[in-house]
């Protein structure tokens, strides 16, 4: 039996992790907005179903849910960093004020739960943390500057990490989801306050897909929660797990373009260093 610790467990693949580590027997400490979404995930598995109410807009919160979890599992094996929202726009829409709100719950809650449940795993030189990034923190695209980056950091502080705790016993693996069928253009997903018509074949297009392809993505986040565990499981555990075809294929063709520029202005990128007799 392992214990969990999960953000955003009040829809989506939060709660399909959630699901399928309750339905191995598990238990799971999960965070929701409400409290009827608390009520009712802990209504679902009495006993091994745990739940609070998390606000990052309070610094001191992370602190103490993760000790909450800690008292209620005793320990934390798996912390999952699910919670966060969309944002679409281009960056000239989007306000300052918008960016730096979304970028304290994707970003910065995130990095606080870390800080938070680091003490007790480095005690016990195990644990695992987990990072539900976006295939779009990957391979950005017109529309999703301010939530890519903030995704994008957070594959940042995931790889970082690793590398920190990686000696002391501790797993890390970064999870970039593609499109899933879920409520979150629906629920979690934001739009820029302002509307400028310069960007309408571009920034704009991001949300068009996102409203036109709600309910029909090819994601499913119950298989695509399986996939996370089954991957868990592994001894060697990914650094990265990207879920879906479009997933691939975003990071592919991103991973295509980075190489082929790389390659045609390398040789500006290898002149920059001291002749070999500067000084002499």
């Amino acid at each position: 039996m392992k214990n969990w610790l999960i953000t955003g467990i009040g829809g989506g693949l939060g709660r399909e992790v959630a699901l399928a580590a309750l339905e191995r027997g598990d238990r799971v400490f999960g965070t929701s907005r409400s409290r009827e979404s608390r009520d009712s995930f802990e209504a679902l598995a009495p006993g091994r179903a745990f739940a609070s109410v998390l606000d990052f807009s309070d610094q001191s919160a992370p602190a103490r849910i993760v000790a909450d979890a800690e008292e209620r599992l005793d320990t934390v094996d798996l912390l999952v960093n699910n919670a966060g929202y969309g944002l679409i726009g281009a960056i000239e829409e989007i306000s300052l004020d918008d960016a730096r709100a979304l970028f304290d719950v994707n970003l910065f809650g995130a990095v606080a739960m870390i800080q938070a449940v680091l003490p007790s795993m480095r005690a016990r030189s195990a644990g695992h943390i987990v990072n539900i990034t976006s295939v779009s923190g990957l391979a950005p695209w017109a529309g999703t500057a301010i939530y890519g980056a903030s995704k994008y950091a957070l594959e940042c502080i995931g790889q970082t990490l690793a590398q920190e705790v990686g000696p002391l016993g501790i797993r890390v693996t970064n999870v970039a989801p593609g499109g899933m069928r879920t409520e979150f253009a629906g629920g979690s997903l934001r739009v820029a306050g302002k509307n400028i018509d310069d960007y309408a074949d571009t920034a704009h297009f991001a949300k068009r897909s996102l409203n036109e392809g709600q309910g029909n993505e090819k994601g499913d986040p119950a298989r695509a929660a399986a996939a996370i565990i089954a991957a868990l499981e592994e001894a060697d555990a990914p650094m990265h797990l990207l879920l879906g075809e479009d997933a691939l294929h975003y990071a592919e063709d991103q991973t295509d373009r980075l190489r082929a520029e790389m390659t045609r202005w390398d040789h500006y990128s290898r002149s920059i260093a001291f002749p070999e007799d500067a000084g002499a």
